[in-house]
């Protein structure tokens, strides 16, 4: 356990708690893949020994990896599967598990053991498509997708996840190629959240405190929560206005307006509904939730995530631009073809990948 997360078990423990995990099983949920916020109250196996739910444990997003953040447009307003689609849906899901499973890495076996009928993770509005930009939040959307597909001129063309510094609030539980575990932790007056990719943290206050003042802005804000019968609910504020709702914390910057409502409800052994409201007049039309299922996966550890700003995959980012400046300058002076951009042809002016192999 590194410092930061044994100051979180300390502050925990001087709070009362008995920060003993609780147990998880590893068996086959329902294929139904209902979410929301229905079904019965939580069975009192479910419950802390001071009489809240028990949310405890190791938890993952992995299962489900394979359904789309937006819906399809060929579903309409369907939020669920037919009986044959999640039928191909659970073979594609087993064929690739045991694919990797067979000759995958460590991080692409993270695939899940479970199938979902959703048809996609946001589930609100009833088209389960993200509400249309402001024309502000369009224009800054557009900017940022032209800056971070270009050749950077610094570290802060990259993203906060290509920095290492974090994938916001909800970028940090959306379902991506691998590190999608969190570990929750309780106390009578307070819940500690720890995401497995890029080690972020949160400790949530139950307690009824105010937020801070106004002038106090995180990049994963401030969060309050309490308990609505047995579904902890967590409002967060105070952001700093720079992450965005999508995979890895991408997607349009939000402003410092944005008002996250997350529910965590124990639904059986296996399953916990995860939902979040998200709230943003400056960025987004509309509010729109996501909901999806967290379970726990056989064997998972969050383990250290040994990622920070000064790390090498930035660094080398940043040289390999301006060694391709150098490599443009030498090319001009000579009155030769500029050498192809891993950001961007400039013959063509498409967009590149620096993640990806150079065009031929």
């Amino acid at each position: 356990m590194n410092r930061i997360l044994e100051r979180i078990a300390r502050a925990l423990a001087v709070a009362g708690a008995g920060l003993a995990l609780g147990a998880c099983g590893g068996s086959q949920s329902g294929g139904a893949g209902n979410t929301g916020t229905t079904g019965a109250a939580a069975p009192s196996q479910w419950m802390t020994a001071w009489g809240h739910p028990d949310l405890q444990g190791t938890w993952s997003s992995d299962d489900v990896r394979g359904i789309p953040l937006q819906r399809p447009e060929q579903f309409g307003t369907r939020a669920e599967l037919t009986d044959e689609e999640f039928a191909d849906r659970r073979k594609q899901n087993e064929a690739e598990v045991a694919r990797l499973a067979a000759g995958g890495s460590a991080f692409l076996t993270e695939r899940g053991v479970r199938s979902f009928r959703q048809t996609s993770l946001v589930v609100d509005p009833p088209d389960g498509r993200i509400p249309a930009l402001t024309p502000d939040a369009q224009k800054l959307a557009d900017a940022t997708t032209a800056r971070r597909g270009s050749r950077p001129a610094s570290w802060e063309d990259r993203s906060l996840y290509d920095r290492c510094i974090t994938r916001g609030v909800v970028g940090s539980i959306l379902p991506v190629i691998y590190g999608n575990g969190l570990e929750i932790l309780q106390s009578p007056d307070s819940v500690a959240i720890r995401y497995e990719m890029i080690h972020d943290a949160r400790v949530i206050p139950l307690d009824g405190r105010p937020h801070v003042g106004a002038d106090v802005r995180t990049y994963l804000g401030d969060a309050r929560g309490h308990w609505d019968g047995d579904t902890l609910v967590v409002e967060t504020t105070n952001f700093v206005g720079r992450t965005g709702i999508g995979l890895n914390g991408n997607g349009p910057p939000t402003t410092t307006a944005t008002r996250l409502v997350e529910r965590f409800r124990r639904v059986a052994e296996d399953r916990i509904d995860y939902e979040v409201t998200v709230e943003d007049p400056g960025t987004y039309s509309a509010p729109f939730k996501i909901a999806f299922p967290i379970t726990p996966q056989p064997g998972y550890q969050v383990l250290p995530y040994e990622c920070h700003e000064g790390n090498n995959a930035l660094r080398n980012i940043l040289s390999a631009a301006r060694a391709e400046e150098r490599a443009i300058a030498a090319a001009r002076a000579k009155g030769l073809p500029e050498p192809t951009s891993l950001w961007r042809d400039p013959g063509r002016g498409e967009r590149g990948d620096v993640y990806s192999a150079p065009r031929e």
